[in-house]
């Protein structure tokens, strides 16, 4: 990748229009796949696979290729990304394949820059004049190849074991476990001078539970296990303890009422409010939203201003791999701009202090602060890491429940919410839609003010606007909940995290979940006897 790099800037510097800056990665995946439905198995291969992506620029930092073409509502990309590379270690394949790749690209960022110049000749000033790639220094570093062996017929067992306990429950229609481990292995080389070899192993599990209501409503569980080893997974026996909460649950929802809309106070768990922040506030503060003159760009007036309590901070923080013993996938070390990973205090006592940046910057945030990231194929964008909510004053979750009771007493509530599990979400940044958010509910309680026992509730999603939702924060516990994920967005899905304390929210809104008009199943379960007949 180096030499057929400096062969590149080379030559094609004696070019009109040449090349200013390229950059090179080539990403190998290994990956075990094991799933399984009700004890049988359905997936159970292994793949490997190299990919390589090339980036080339003309015009300056300043003004470049990649600048926006406003009132082009969709581009299609061409010639450099996600192609094929061998597995072998063959030097002339692969500098023939970065040669042929690199010609495309540069063919056509020569073609773009040309629209680019149209562009800003005809539209209105930009409202970011802002450069387009930042000037960075150059970093080495040769991460080693790391153990990463596991008994896969042990996990090939436990997979089959732990989706059999969903058979043999006459309402339960999916019961499925997966496992994939992935050792990714990331070589980035850029003519800055940046040269870098790093390995970013993770492991995945899940399971999916899922019934239907009587009314046609689906009702599906999720548990997900994350890792970067399949040993510091859960043992097997805190599995079957999941799963089997899970079908108790689950079975128990399809005899839960139907929520109906509602506003009030309410309780996020922790898991709940780190997604719950991830949706609202994480997608708004990722930098380049703020130069697409589509974005809403929600939080960029509030900057040193204060947005939520000044008993809450928020650090997006790649650099730390566990929290309260657990695994958090958003770390890594470089990002994929060959930038060292950062914190980045993005709230402080409550004041809002800055965006997640790449290397495309912003009005008053020149540099990356090693948040660009992508999925291999795509190009890197500012992402999310390792989301963290902290809070300075908390009180025990106990007294959070009665904090609840109390709001609902003086706002004249019979009961208030408690969102103990979440599946998701998806929110709205762009000025043509409304700028609001969804986020989906798994499992939800009723929390009566005179303390009668809690009731499951099912069918509302939570919604409402950032801005708005924040202010209503009053309370936070003294727990911490954490959620793995992949977050899918413009360059991809990456994998992150979101960790928070149990909060209290004097007013929020659920409105009812869409629900499916299908009746359940009109034959029963052709493995369970009814009546003496199988």
């Amino acid at each position: 990748m180096r030499t057929e790099l400096r062969r590149t800037m080379t030559e094609l510097g004696t070019r009109q229009q040449p090349p200013y800056f390229v950059a090179y990665a080539i990403t190998e995946t290994r990956t075990t796949s094991l799933a399984a439905s009700f004890g049988a198995m359905d997936i159970d291969r292994h793949d490997v696979r190299r990919v390589m992506d090339v980036d080339v620029r003309v015009g300056t930092h300043d003004l470049d290729n990649t600048r926006s073409i406003r009132g082009v509502a969709f581009e299609i990309g061409r010639g450099g990304r996600n192609i094929a590379v061998p597995l072998q270690a063959d030097a002339p394949a692969i500098r023939t394949l970065l040669w042929s790749a690199t010609d495309r690209v540069y063919r056509d960022a020569i073609e773009r820059f040309g629209k680019v110049t149209t562009n800003r000749q005809v539209k209105v000033r930009e409202e970011d004049t802002s450069a387009d790639l930042s000037r960075e220094i150059a970093y080495t570093h040769y991460d080693a190849d790391q153990p990463f062996v596991f008994d896969t017929t042990g996990w090939r067992s436990r997979v089959r074991a732990l989706s059999a306990m969903c058979a043999g429950h006459a309402n339960l229609l999916q019961g499925r476990v997966t496992f994939q481990a992935d050792y990714v292995i990331k070589w980035f080389a850029n003519s800055d001078g940046s040269s870098i070899r790093v390995v970013e192993p993770i492991v995945k599990m899940f399971v999916i539970v899922k019934s239907k209501a009587d009314d046609g409503m689906s009702l599906p569980l999720y548990k997900s296990y994350t890792a970067f080893h399949p040993d510091r997974l859960p043992s097997e026996a805190t599995m079957r303890n999941d799963v089997q909460q899970m079908i108790d649950l689950c079975l128990q929802l399809r005899a839960a009422p139907l929520m109906e809309t509602y506003t009030g106070p309410a309780i996020l768990s922790g898991r709940s409010s780190g997604v719950f922040f991830h949706e609202i506030f994480g997608h708004r503060v990722e930098g380049h939203r703020q130069k697409d003159a589509n974005s809403s760009q929600t939080f960029k007036p509030f900057l040193n201003k204060r947005i939520l309590p000044d008993f809450i901070d928020v650090v997006f923080d790649p650099t730390i791999s566990t929290l309260a013993g657990e695994d958090i996938v958003g770390f890594y070390r470089f990002d994929d701009e060959g930038i060292p990973g950062k914190a980045v205090n993005a709230v402080e006592k409550g004041v809002f202090k800055g965006f997640l940046m790449s290397r495309s910057p912003i009005d008053s945030f020149p540099i990356s602060n090693g948040h660009g990231r992508r999925q291999a194929g795509y190009r890197p964008v500012s992402r999310q890491s390792n989301l963290i909510v902290r809070a300075a004053r908390t009180v025990p979750y106990d007294s959070l429940r009665a904090l609840l009771r109390s709001q609902c007493r003086a706002q004249g509530k019979e009961f208030g919410l408690l969102f103990d599990d979440i599946q998701g979400g998806f929110t709205f940044t762009g000025r043509t839609v409304p700028n609001a958010f969804n986020v989906q509910p798994l499992v939800v309680y009723k929390i009566f003010a005179d303390g009668r026992p809690d009731e499951l509730v099912r069918g509302v999603d939570l919604i409402g606007t950032p801005l708005t939702t924040f202010n209503n924060i009053v309370a936070a516990a003294d727990d911490m909940g954490i959620f793995n994920g992949v977050c899918g967005a413009e360059s991809g899905g990456v994998p992150v995290s979101a960790s928070s304390p149990s909060i209290l929210v004097s007013t929020i809104e659920v409105q009812k979940k869409q629900k499916s008009q299908a009746k359940p199943p009109l034959l029963g379960d052709p493995t369970i006897r009814t009546g003496g007949q199988p």
